[in-house]
């Protein structure tokens, strides 16, 4: 019984190990689109709540970034928003998001969460334009037929205890995207 018990323990710890490599991963595809100096306090702050680095007692204190998620618009005329890093992620796709707006994400690797508020059906044009924030705003970037999965925000949830950023998800459809910069240049940005 002890050597069953201590073999799920060692399975729940390389799951936990497993699951933190993904977060840092993730952190890290941040830090390498991070433009300004609040997106990268922004970071700094979400590693400081999650106890990975400490606070810097010598560095004067910065009041507690809240940068909005970045604010596209489609061709259509819907509005498509783009976390920024993990903790945006988290407030948009769980406080900002309501259940019916559809929600996209690259599959199995880092990347942003994307939201395309749900007003009325959405045309194919404004779903491929939010696929290809998604692949351009993630690991995936310069990659060639990324998987982005989409599913109504209803379908994804956050599992206790997880990282900023990290979700589960189901009902999902899959398009295959390969973008360029010039693709993500034709969609309208609104606020950033």
């Amino acid at each position: 019984h002890e050597r069953l018990v201590g073999s799920e323990m060692c399975i729940r710890d390389r799951s936990l190990g497993r699951e933190e490599l993904s977060y840092l991963e993730s952190v890290q595809e941040e830090l390498n689109r991070a433009d300004t100096e609040a997106e990268l306090e922004e970071i700094r702050q979400e590693l400081q709540a999650g106890g990975y680095v400490r606070p810097d007692a010598g560095r004067k204190r910065m009041k507690q970034s809240k940068l909005p998620p970045m604010r596209f618009e489609s061709t259509d005329g819907f509005p498509i928003y783009v976390g920024r890093n993990n903790r945006q992620n988290d407030e948009l796709t769980t406080k900002l998001a309501a259940k019916t707006d559809l929600w996209l994400h690259v599959q199995k690797i880092p990347g942003s969460h994307v939201i395309i508020r749900q007003e009325g059906e959405i045309p194919r044009q404004t779903l491929l334009e939010a696929a290809i924030l998604a692949a351009w705003y993630s690991k995936g970037q310069n990659s060639s037929g990324v998987p982005i999965d989409y599913t109504l925000r209803r379908y994804v949830k956050k599992p206790g205890g997880a990282a900023p950023g990290m979700v589960i998800y189901t009902n999902q459809r899959t398009l295959f995207m390969t973008v360029s910069e010039s693709d993500v240049r034709k969609i309208q940005l609104v606020e950033e």
